[in-house]
């Protein structure tokens, strides 16, 4: 077996994106060999699969994020069966829930970002209907449906600000969002996933749901998937916006995938836009750009019993 049969075979049989670590220690468990196998095995993995997707067209593997390195393949096959009850299922609660969209939640969230403690972020909605187009499946779960920003300047009085603009230390953290109405044990994988492919290149990237399943392993699931992939997961709550959950805590990285970035914001006018709001308003030290609103207190309620959004209890 080749270190590409090995990766591929792995990938095929987890069916989740892994890092090139993660490939090696789950192709041990699956009880795959290889000879010559070095003292880190991953990375001979990883350089290997680098090389056949830069130089092989005919390559079965691709490249969903950066930091961290995940990597899936192109054919892996999927139970239509299963599929076809997942998308039955997906349309049965867009069914229970028409007479408001995603979008709509987009709202919600905004005002949970600004209120709660571990944000304290503003926030623009990412379109993805202005993104350019390219080859088929080339921006696939490749844009975050929201971008939540925090700039350290918020966290300082006025002396110590004009202190950090002096010596132009000041930063902002990055947050990513993927949001759905409702998450279930049978849709969790595909969303979590279009999760990691869309939101890894952030500080921290989360899944985002009005309403989850009732099923016992969701969230047992949920977690499982956060401590490989390290997104996390937020529950909305449409009585008390404020009070939303953060139920699964996201991984913090400190370094951002420049990388994605730059794609993003060469694919999305509404990513380059809000590059050019982050760097205006660190330069001036203030949030002076026209993020997303934030409604009043009064504004959401009426919102809410406008959209009729609510849990399907």
């Amino acid at each position: 077996m080749t270190f590409l049969e090995l990766a591929y075979e792995t990938l095929k049989k987890i069916q989740a994106p892994l890092t090139d670590k993660q490939i090696w220690e789950k192709s041990q468990e699956l009880g795959f060999k290889i000879e010559s196998a070095g003292k880190t095995p991953w990375r001979t993995i990883g350089a290997r699969i680098y090389i056949d997707i830069k130089e092989n067209p005919q390559t079965k593997f691709i490249k969903v994020s950066s930091r961290p390195t995940l990597f899936f393949i192109k054919d892996i096959e999927i139970n239509k069966k299963e599929e076809k009850r997942i998308e039955k299922e997906i349309v049965e609660i867009e069914k229970e829930n028409e007479h408001y969209n995603e979008k709509d939640l987009h709202v919600l969230l905004t005002y949970f970002l600004k209120a709660s403690p571990h944000f304290e972020c503003v926030a623009k909605t990412i379109n993805e209907k202005v993104s350019h187009r390219g080859k088929k499946g080339e921006n696939e779960w490749l844009h975050p449906d929201m971008v939540g920003v925090h700039f350290s300047f918020d966290d300082y009085n006025e002396q110590t600000k004009k202190l950090i603009n002096r010596f132009n230390i000041v930063k902002c953290d990055l947050f990513s969002f993927e949001i759905k109405k409702k998450v279930t044990f049978s849709t969790l994988r595909q969303y979590y996933f279009q999760a990691v492919s869309n939101s890894s290149w952030a500080n921290e990237g989360y899944l985002v749901a009005l309403d989850y399943g009732d099923d016992s392993d969701l969230m047992e699931e949920m977690q499982r998937l956060a401590n490989s992939f390290g997104i996390g997961f937020i529950k909305l709550n449409p009585d008390y916006v404020e009070e939303s959950e953060i139920l699964v805590q996201a991984d913090h990285k400190d370094e951002l995938d420049w990388d994605t970035i730059n794609k993003l914001a060469e694919k999305n006018k509404d990513f380059a836009q809000l590059i050019d709001f982050i760097t205006e308003d660190l330069q001036v030290g203030k949030i002076k750009s026209k993020y997303d609103r934030v409604l009043s207190e009064e504004e959401m309620k009426k919102y809410i019993d406008d959209k009729q959004i609510k849990e399907n209890k």
